[in-house]
């Protein structure tokens, strides 16, 4: 409900008494209050697809069906040649929307879906005399404990569990052989005994359901994918190959999705973000273990509730770990990222370890604190190995970048942040851009970004016929970070390159030795602090990081993870992308006008969209607010309301170690975006004081540097 106030979706938390007035036959015992989505309801699958392909007949599509695809061709000019038994279709794209044969398709060409069917049984009964006196249908219910959905069929009741993932069911076998052949309407066997409890649970909660007969027990499959949520957009790696597959929910998609695919299509890019259902978010990694292990949890964990940083373990590790996993996975708590584990905080002694969730601060705040105050005050290292990782070279490769990116191209020796835009002004993708040799670049991004902007890259050297060539380095290269005031003294013991500020400035990078192991340093930091990112061969990991930990003993180093390292980035006001900057932003709402140079000669994609949203005005701006909270910390998408109206959202935010309060970023409209401005930011269902001030909160080591080198003291 914190994160609804700022949706256009209509929903209400409601009392007991408008609970039963709108579902008279519950048992009210047991219900303390409900949550009311009014728009919500049920339609036929089967009236429904009839009624979008007579749509579609209308305005000229060509619909054949049942009609078998037994191979798909991809042309050198990027069309498609279909065969089926019928003939030959020719397509300029395809969009792969399957259902259960999705998987068989994609193997057609190479490609491992991660989905898998899942047995789902519902139960329909026969006339219930209670349900048939109703003047008015029903409201759909879900019972989370109970784990089940129940609605309305006709003058009877229609309901289907979630079990749990020991006695849910897989239809492993169509992963390895295929969906049989000629299977359509068919249902698997029905298994009562397996949905009991939940039976006997929606039996306690609606009454009547005790005396009505079971004249169904419907078992079919659903296309799982690992996290439950579709893939959905083009695939990279193929060209012109589009999916919209792994709907666990099925049909009730259908308008959305049909929407949103054919506006990409026709416009060239995302009509909004949707970053959660980019089939790019997996990866080799994927493997059917790993789906099948994912597909059980997320269908038993249907109606669990959910919590900020939630981590799921089944199916971990995938064999994607960093060179340093073995050495650190009993000394941390870790998290998954695109396939990684990563250490999101270290334990010490007296530290309660593991995971704890909660919806405020837990066991690892104590401990997130000591390690901001490691890179504040010492010096830490962290293991940055997830970020994805590109080089891209060739004759066409300068012209290549100027036209991808907002900012300029970096020159030799040289690093800076560039974002991609879409056409509309969006911000498609933030990386970090740095010149090795003449014409050789690095190009760094965040994990779960590493095919999403690979993809987009590719796409546009298509387009363009640029002459260049584009490795994917990710799975060979580790990086460490190491951070805080002491770094340059750490990593100066290991090197005879000289790392002073006058020889080795800020974003600059250069290929050095490091205890005899080769490394591209870029002196970068996401703390904002003092700092060096290091990338090397994965396999030098384990030796790179000792010799580092053991170089930096007098000075006291110690680990880091990832909590702590959103923390500092808060603290310094950078911006995440996925957070503060998607498809849904432009970059000058969200404070990038240092990065984007509308005055390069280049005309970069996005650049004549960007002078008119700049000629027009903002209608709403970033902002960076203070909270006065109690023991719970902003996440990202709470409502921030003025004067009893939600007026924008965060997102994202965390408990500022250094203010001793809690830090967010929001949008709001422009007008209410000055400096002062007094909000509200709701959490947990209470409105907490926000205040907008002046970011960034501490200021960067480069700026604090350049301010005293001034004479002027800087913000810390």
């Amino acid at each position: 409900m914190t994160r609804a106030g700022w949706h256009p979706t209509e929903q209400y938390l409601i009392t007991p008494e408008k609970v039963q007035e709108l579902f008279p036959l519950l048992n009210m015992d047991m219900v303390l209050a409900g949550l009311y989505n009014p728009g919500d309801g049920h339609i036929d699958p089967y009236s429904l697809t009839m009624a979008l392909a007579a749509g579609a007949r209308k305005y000229g599509a060509q619909l054949n069906y049942p009609v078998q695809v037994t191979n798909l061709n991809s042309r050198s000019d990027g069309t498609w040649e279909v065969e089926t038994p019928l003939g030959l279709i020719r397509a300029n794209r395809i969009v792969n929307t399957a259902g259960f044969w999705a998987r068989d398709i994609g193997k057609m060409i190479g490609m491992q879906h991660p989905l898998i069917p899942v047995h789902h049984q519902y139960v329909v009964t026969s006339t219930i005399p209670e349900v048939k006196a109703l003047k008015t249908e029903l409201p759909v219910i879900r019972d989370l404990e109970g784990s089940y959905y129940l609605r309305q069929e006709r003058d009877g009741l229609l309901f289907g569990p979630y079990e749990s993932e020991e006695k849910m069911k897989l239809q492993d076998s169509w992963v390895t052989n295929g969906v049989p052949p000629g299977f359509g309407k068919e249902l698997f066997e029905s298994d009562l005994d397996r949905i009991m409890e939940h039976v006997e649970a929606a039996m306690e909660m609606v009454p009547v359901l005790k005396k009505a007969d079971i004249v169904n027990t419907v078992a079919g499959p659903i296309t799982y994918s690992p996290d439950i949520l579709p893939m959905v957009g083009p695939h990279q790696g193929v060209r012109n190959y589009w999916v919209a597959i792994g709907f666990g929910y099925g049909i009730i998609h259908a308008g959305g999705i049909g929407k949103y695919l054919s506006d990409w299509i026709l416009e060239g890019e995302p009509p909004f973000d949707l970053i959660e259902l980019d089939p790019n978010r997996y990866g080799k990694w994927t493997t059917t273990e790993y789906t099948a292990a994912k597909a059980r949890e997320s269908y038993g964990f249907n109606n669990v509730v959910g919590y900020p940083k939630e981590e799921r373990f089944a199916g971990r590790p995938t064999e994607r770990t960093s060179g340093l996993y073995d050495l650190l996975k009993s000394e941390c708590s870790m998290g998954f990222h695109a396939g990684w584990e990563q250490p999101h905080w270290f334990y010490k002694p007296g530290d309660e370890i593991g995971y704890k969730p909660s919806f405020r601060r837990t066991n690892w705040f104590e401990p997130v604190g000591r390690e901001y105050k490691q890179v504040m005050e010492k010096v830490g290292v962290i293991d940055l190995s997830p970020f994805g990782k590109f080089k891209v070279k060739g004759a066409d490769s300068v012209k290549l970048l100027d036209h991808l990116f907002a900012n300029v191209v970096p020159k030799v020796g040289s690093t800076n942040i560039s974002h991609m835009l879409t056409p509309r002004g969006k911000v498609y993708a933030e990386l970090t851009v740095s010149q090795l040799y003449p014409g050789e670049f690095m190009l760094v991004t965040g994990s779960g970004s590493e095919l999403h902007d690979l993809r987009w890259i590719e796409e546009e050297v298509m387009r363009g016929g640029y002459k260049v060539e584009i490795e994917n380095m990710t799975d060979e290269m580790g990086v460490l970070g190491v951070a805080g005031p002491y770094a340059r003294q750490v990593l100066q013991k290991l090197t005879n390159e000289d790392l002073s500020d006058g020889s080795f400035k800020f974003l600059q990078s250069r290929h050095l030795k490091l205890y005899d192991i080769a490394v591209t340093a870029i002196r970068i930091s996401y703390t904002g602090e003092l700092g060096w990112e290091l990338y090397h061969r994965k396999e030098d990991s384990v030796a790179l990081y000792r010799a580092i930990m053991e170089a930096g003993q007098k000075e006291g180093i110690d680990n880091f993870g990832t909590y702590a390292l959103n923390a500092l980035r808060l603290e310094k006001g950078f911006r995440a992308w996925g957070a503060e900057m998607n498809c849904d932003t432009n970059p000058l709402e969200a404070g990038l006008d240092y990065f984007v140079k509308l005055n390069k000669p280049a005309d970069f994609t996005g650049k004549q969209a960007l002078k008119q949203i700049k000629e027009k005005g903002l209608k709403r701006q970033l902002v960076y607010l203070t909270l006065e909270t109690d023991n719970v910390d902003p996440e990202g998408n709470e409502s921030v309301w003025h004067n009893g109206k939600v007026i924008g959202n965060t997102t994202s935010g965390s408990f500022s170690y250094s203010a001793q309060q809690s830090l967010a970023f929001a949008y709001v409209p422009i007008e209410l975006s000055k400096v002062g401005q007094k909000l509200e930011v709701e959490l947990l269902g209470k409105k907490y004081p926000a205040t907008i001030i002046q970011e960034p909160l501490v200021m960067t080591e480069p700026t604090r540097m350049r301010l005293q080198r001034k004479g002027e003291s800087p913000r810390m």
